[in-house]
C-alpha cells in the first residue's frame, strides 16, 4: 500500500506565541510550599479553636494577647506591626479583648496621637491558661520543642527574602 509521505510536523508562529504565554512549568499544588505553609495555618487556627474557646479568644485575640504577654503597654501601631498586620484589622481584636475586660486602651501620656494598650488583671491571669494551649499543641506536634523550634527558625528565615522579593 502506498501511504502519502508525511510531511516534517513544524511549530508555527502561533504554537511558539502559546507555549511563550505559558511560562514556566508550574509545580502541582501538593509540591507547593506556599501551599504547605496556608494549610499549616489553617491547620493551626483549626487546632487552636477548641483549646481557645473556653478562654474566650479566637485565633487571633490569642496572636494579641501573646505580644501583650510578652510586653504589656504597646502601642496599637506597634503591636500591628509585631503581628504583620494592619491597625484597621487590630483595632476590632482588641476593642472586642476590652469588651471582655482583658485589657484597656487609652491615650499614651507622652504622646496623646497614640493609642496605648495595657493589660488588666485577667488578661495576666489568663496567660497561665493559655500556656496550657500550647503545650496541648507541642504534644499534637511530637512533644519535643527543638524540632518545632528549628522549623520555626527555617519559616523566619524565608520571611525577610519573601518581603525583599515584594519589594522588587
Amino acid at each position: 500500500m502506498n501511504q502519502p509521505a508525511r510531511r516534517p510536523q513544524t511549530t508555527t508562529t502561533a504554537d511558539q506565541a502559546d507555549e511563550a504565554s505559558q511560562g514556566p512549568d508550574v509545580l502541582p499544588l501538593d509540591q507547593q510550599l506556599c501551599f504547605s505553609v496556608y494549610a499549616a495555618a489553617h491547620a493551626f487556627t483549626a487546632a487552636y479553636k477548641p483549646l481557645l474557646e473556653p478562654l474566650g479568644l479566637t485565633y487571633p485575640q490569642y496572636l494579641v494577647m501573646l505580644a501583650l504577654w510578652e510586653e504589656d503597654g504597646q502601642s496599637v501601631k506597634r503591636i500591628a506591626a509585631r503581628l504583620r498586620l494592619d491597625s484597621g484589622t487590630v483595632t476590632p481584636l482588641l476593642k472586642r479583648l476590652e469588651r471582655d475586660g482583658l485589657l484597656r486602651r487609652g491615650r499614651d501620656p507622652a504622646d496623646e496621637r497614640h493609642l496605648r494598650v495595657e493589660l488588666t488583671d485577667a488578661g495576666h491571669a489568663l496567660r497561665r491558661k493559655a500556656g496550657a494551649a500550647r503545650e496541648r499543641i507541642v504534644c499534637a506536634l511530637g512533644g519535643t520543642e527543638e524540632p518545632i523550634q528549628a522549623l520555626k527558625r527555617e519559616i523566619d528565615r524565608i520571611i525577610p527574602l519573601l518581603e525583599r522579593s515584594d519589594s522588587d
